[in-house]
């Protein structure tokens, strides 16, 4: 016995989608109701646990057998309701190297990450059943009244989890061209222990940040009723209406829309109202809620990430509580706020401050504590911008870093040819040196600029297409390595072989365009062939998730295809220091941050070292980390 294929059906009262596997499964009433299996390939067999099937000795001696491979879509909730169906105790877990998962290996050639999508876009003939929502609504809920075996929907409920394990196995089956390569494996294996390990919260804090934030909430919906009169302010399509009798037109109530409004000349009530529904419609709250459902018993939450989450650069995304858009915290009294939460002390919270919901929002992260001691937290300084000048052999960029400069008043000196210093000589340009640093790496315009806020920073518009173009004269590399690589890319399309460029090699292979990184690693563009954009020149089309999360025609181009470049090698970076540091207790990483809890065997200069190391396949890449120790979690 060398590989299972596995799929479990289960039952649980805990909600999946809200809570996640590792609180799905320590749930009291979990149960696996069925449990489906191939054994090499082989025929698949359906055990019905719910009815009385026992598992054969084999096979559940196999499930812990660092010799037998365990392959399943999505393996970690398969893995984490295993591990509790054999008994282990709470934060303890079968090993994540005895799992491989198929979700994963579709993701690294970029495709859907859920079984049905990628089913229908590899036409399946063993495809996932689309009855499945419907029988497991029906089954799975921990109080469900389980009919007899014979039962028709439960025979239909039988051949569904069969059916996704024939559809993991043809899955296989299809991408064995292209397989995995070890180490991204091993980046895997290094994810799951940080799921496994999960990270403290401060469960009083959060009760507390929870009651408050209802308790404003409720006061601040009682005055918007006494403004508007209307029965239910909160309502956007009611405060639409009462803006239309104030005079004031809006399609929209999102943040921008809000932001926009504000701006405007408004009345007296109107800006009041206004900025009430900001409070009340800060989602960051919500995060609050998130932390709770999914802690488990020792008071930890699991499962946050999720690996290979962003399609194509296969940088990773969140789970359960999104972190990768925490909220920013700038208070300098943060310490003093927290307590005040942690205390359930409104009355001072009122009188201290305006707006109590934003004060909530900018604690999101502190209700993230280590279990004793302190988090030792180190950041990659400056990453993107490092890689791209280490890429494009930009010299200038590569000596500021090497020098330790700011790299936002030295890109404002190479622009406008002045000496430019943060409050000091020319320091008014360095907001230029900036936006223009953050907007334009990648082909970026004045658009961009926009985007990342250049108007708002009091930037004219007249002045905005002297600032590309200084900053584009002032980067000539760069902006080689933008058409060095869209000509790269689309060579190797058309004549269907392979190129190179800055050491990086662009592959064409049975309709898949590869973009093989330094690194070693590949990213995949799926049905890659040569288009039109809209302006008329040659492009590469080809399929992927779009902006609506739907499978769809996209195109790309030389600053995109960069940026791809660019960030799955800061991704790639960040996994060779969450490599190195596997021997120590990395609770979680944002962005390019790590956040270890300190045990005494790991100091904070010893963190930064390990994350400025450079990896062996990115010789002359400058890095560097800055880190700094906290009793709770917040930016530093």
């Amino acid at each position: 016995m060398k590989d299972l294929f596995i799929d479990l059906e289960t039952a649980s009262s805990i909600d999946l989608a809200k809570a996640g596997s590792y609180r799905y499964a320590e749930a009291e009433d979990f149960k696996i109701l069925l449990f489906a299996v191939s054994v090499d390939g082989g025929d698949v067999k359906v055990y019905d646990l719910a009815h009385g099937d026992v598992l054969p000795a084999e096979i559940k001696k196999a499930l812990t057998n660092q010799a037998v491979t365990k392959w399943a879509y999505n393996c970690n909730f398969e893995r984490v309701c295993l591990s509790r169906f054999l008994g282990y105790p709470v934060g303890r877990y079968i090993d994540p190297e005895q799992f491989k998962c198929v979700m994963t290996w579709g993701g690294y050639l970029s495709l859907p990450m859920s079984l049905e999508k990628i089913s229908q876009v590899m036409k399946l003939q063993q495809g996932k059943l689309d009855t499945g929502k419907t029988l497991i609504r029906k089954f799975c809920r921990a109080d469900s009244r389980l009919p007899m075996r014979d039962d028709a929907q439960w025979q239909m409920f039988c051949e569904y989890c069969k059916r996704d394990v024939q559809a993991e196995m043809e899955i296989c089956k299809k991408l064995s061209p292209w397989p995995v390569p070890e180490s991204v494996w091993q980046e895997f294996f290094d994810s799951e222990r940080i799921n496994d390990r999960g990270v403290e919260i401060d469960k009083s804090f959060v009760r507390n940040a929870i009651r408050i934030s209802e308790e404003v909430k409720t006061d601040i919906t009682e005055q918007m009723e006494r403004f508007t009169g209307l029965q239910n302010p909160n309502s956007v399509t009611q405060l639409k209406w009462w803006l239309s009798q104030q005079g004031v037109e809006t399609e929209s109530l999102d943040k921008a829309a809000m932001e926009e409004l504000l701006q405007g000349e408004l009345s007296d009530i109107v800006r009041e109202v206004l900025t009430m529904h900001q409070q009340v419609s800060k989602s960051s709250i919500a995060k609050y809620k998130k932390m709770l459902r999914a802690v488990n018993a020792d008071g930890r939450v699991r499962g946050m990430f999720q690996f290979y989450g962003a399609s194509r650069t296969g940088r990773y995304a969140s789970k359960i509580v999104q972190l990768q858009n925490l909220p920013r915290n700038h208070m300098e009294d943060l310490d003093e706020a927290r307590m005040l939460v942690k205390a359930g002390d409104l009355k001072t919270l009122k009188a201290k401050y305006a707006d109590i919901q934003d004060v909530q929002s900018q604690l999101v992260r502190t209700a993230f504590v280590p279990e004793s001691g302190n988090f030792l937290v180190a950041d990659e300084s400056s990453i993107e911008a490092r890689i791209i000048a280490w890429l494009a052999k930009e010299k200038w960029r590569m000596d500021a870093f090497s020098a330790g400069k700011d790299i936002y008043c030295e890109s404002a000196s190479q622009m406008f040819h002045v000496p430019v210093q943060k409050n000091g000589v020319n320091a008014e340009l360095r907001p230029k040196g900036k936006v223009a640093e953050l907007a334009l790496g990648f082909q970026g315009g004045v658009g961009a600029l926009i985007k990342m806020g250049a108007l708002k920073q009091g930037l004219k518009e007249s002045e905005l297409q002297p600032i590309v173009d200084a900053w584009r004269a002032a980067s000539p590399r760069i902006v080689k390595l933008w058409y060095d690589v869209g000509d790269a890319a689309l060579n190797a399309v058309i004549y269907r072989g392979t190129t190179e460029s800055h050491g990086i090699k662009f592959i064409w292979e049975k309709g898949f365009l590869f973009i093989e990184l330094l690194s070693g690693r590949r990213l995949a563009y799926y049905g890659a062939r040569l288009g039109t954009n809209k302006f008329g020149n040659d492009c590469i089309i080809y399929y992927g998730l779009g902006p609506t999360k739907k499978w769809e025609k996209l195109e790309t181009s030389p600053g995109r295809l960069v940026e791809n470049i660019v960030q799955a090698t800061a991704r790639d970076v960040l996994c060779y220091a969450l490599h190195n540091l596997r021997d120590y207790p990395v609770v979680m990483h944002i962005h390019d941050e790590i956040v270890v809890e300190d045990d005494g065997n790991l100091s904070l200069d010893e963190l930064s070292k390990i994350m400025g190391q450079t990896p062996p396949w990115a010789s002359g890449l400058l890095l560097r980390a800055d880190g700094d120790e906290m009793d709770y979690y917040r930016k530093a």
